[in-house]
């Protein structure tokens, strides 16, 4: 008999030995995240949504490995992970599998589970008021509404007026609470190991937003960035290393990804009555009482000093945050990295500070570019632009990525918004310029005086209502004939740059040689 046993124990140890177990990973030792733009997209809002961009996520867990071959499931990965990106070190046997567990618990992801298949429907008779179950089959959903099907017929689920809800029999098993990344591994022995989990991931983004506080001076701002990063997925990563890429990476396009089934059900009802389906009808006016008028009376108000100790002082602000690093090349891409640990939430966007410069020299200008269908003479306004020029000397002399720049003057006390202006990805020693406002007192006018077989004859004016001097710069893209000595050339285009003089003038005539 005791042969047997022994001989029993054996054949069970062998077969669970080769059975699959399970290894749930819930908790990151740390993590790290490091979010790229949306491709392609140099200016604009994030997508709150869903946002365009993604990121390269690192994770580092330990996990108790059984002998044989298990069944190691991650969950709290990021909802958008790519899983052909998934890459898994510290195994002792490998990979031999890996799955992305899609679908979420979630009342949607619940409806969708339950799909042709039996649940118990609580509701409240519109009579009685009477609460009572009754069985249903959903018949579709969740997209767009619910449709269930009950003794009486087809009905939409939530569109009654009165509380009803669903009950389900059990929790599906192909259901996680959390996205989930599962993968196969073997182990010779049972073990305790320390993997690190990297991917990429969809719906992250991040963008650069610039804040710039005009001097009295007129000539120098104060600069400041904030890092704006947007995680658009159900799971959030607490106290991770977080890190931007800057610039646009080659990476291959790829197909929507269908987001986890999940989130809360949007319920659809067809229209019902309101009150200007029948014109006709009119509401009962509520009779409200008047407002109770305060009687006039004196009011006094008296104040005592107190003998004892005085007032404790205000605390001190806190320190500000350390100042950024200065970013650090990737190839021809700039890598940022927050010098602290944050907490990128879920569904949520996190701010951090980018750059901080004082005294960067500024230089304000109107600038206006000619048409080539303008020949009319009729005034326009220019364009009030704010040009900084990226260097050392002039307060910068740093990569700057792209964003979207808001600019405040003081008048008299008040901190006021002057303009705003969207600026790409500006590499040291580049020019910067903001284009804030359009100018009703700055003004360019552009007449075609004569057109021959070879050439067309142009004149600009430029006038200025302000009581002092301005400095204007009007691109030309046109063939200057002869060729201009006294400009610059810049792209397809000659820059006329000229001061106007307070309430007056400047003119300027051309001739442009037209192509065979």
């Amino acid at each position: 008999m005791s042969r047997f046993l022994a001989l029993a124990l054996l054949l069970w140890t062998c077969l669970a030995q080769a059975q699959a177990g399970t290894v749930i990973s819930t908790r990151r030792d740390s993590v790290s995240v490091t979010v790229y733009r949306q491709p392609g997209r140099a200016k604009g809002a994030i997508d709150r949504d869903w946002p365009g961009g993604y990121a390269l996520v690192t994770e580092t867990r330990t996990v108790d490995l059984p002998q044989g071959e298990s069944v190691v499931r991650f969950e709290g990965v990021a909802e958008g992970l790519m899983p052909e990106t998934a890459v898994l070190s510290g195994l002792p046997g490998g990979v031999r599998e890996k799955n992305r567990d899609a679908r979420l618990l979630s009342p949607a992801g619940l409806v969708d589970a339950y799909l042709k298949r039996r649940v118990t429907l609580r509701r409240t008779d519109r009579q009685t008021g009477k609460v009572t179950d009754q069985d249903a089959i959903i018949s579709a959903g969740p997209t767009g509404g619910v449709i269930v099907q009950t003794a009486a017929g087809y009905e939409a689920l939530g569109c009654s007026g009165l509380p009803e809800r669903m009950l389900y029999a059990e929790a599906p098993a192909d259901l996680s609470p959390r996205p989930t990344l599962s993968v196969i591994a073997t182990a010779d022995r049972a073990t305790r190991a320390t993997l690190q989990l990297t991917y990429l991931a969809e719906g992250f983004d991040w963008a650069a937003n610039y804040v710039a506080d005009m001097r009295q001076d007129g000539r120098t701002i104060d600069l400041m960035a904030w890092l704006t990063v947007a995680n658009g997925g159900v799971t959030g990563f607490s106290d991770a290393r977080l890190n931007v890429i800057a610039g646009q990476p080659n990476k291959a396009r790829r197909g929507p990804q269908p987001r986890p089934t999940g989130g809360a059900l949007r319920l659809t009802c067809w229209p019902m009555d309101i009150t200007s389906t029948h014109p006709r009808w009119r509401l009962t006016p509520v009779d409200r009482p008047p407002p109770l008028m305060m009687a006039a009376q004196e009011i006094m108000v008296t104040a005592r000093r107190n003998g004892g100790a005085m007032a404790l002082a205000a605390p001190a602000p806190p320190p500000p945050p350390p100042p950024p690093p200065p970013p650090e090349d990737v190839g021809d891409l700039k890598l940022y990295r927050v010098p602290f640990s944050v907490d990128v939430a879920a569904n949520g966007q996190k701010q951090v500070a980018l750059l901080r410069q004082s005294d960067v020299k500024v230089e304000r200008l109107y600038a206006a570019t000619i048409g080539h269908d303008a020949n009319d003479g009729e005034s326009q306004p220019m364009t009030l632009r704010l040009r900084l020029q990226n260097r050392k000397q002039d307060g910068l002399g740093l990569a700057m990525p792209s964003g979207r720049v808001a600019i405040f003057e003081q008048v008299d006390g008040m901190r006021l918004l002057a303009g705003e202006a969207d600026i790409g990805d500006k590499a040291e020693g580049e020019r910067v310029d903001y284009d804030i406002a359009s100018s009703a007192d700055v003004r360019i006018a552009v007449r075609r005086l004569a057109e021959s077989g070879k050439r067309r004859q142009w004149a600009i004016t430029l006038s200025n209502a302000r009581p002092f001097d301005v400095t204007a710069e009007v691109t030309i893209p046109h063939n200057v004939d002869p060729r201009p000595a006294d400009m610059e050339r810049r792209g397809n285009g000659w820059i006329w740059r000229v001061t106007i003089p307070a309430n007056g003038k400047a003119d300027f005539s051309f001739a442009e040689r037209l192509r065979p």
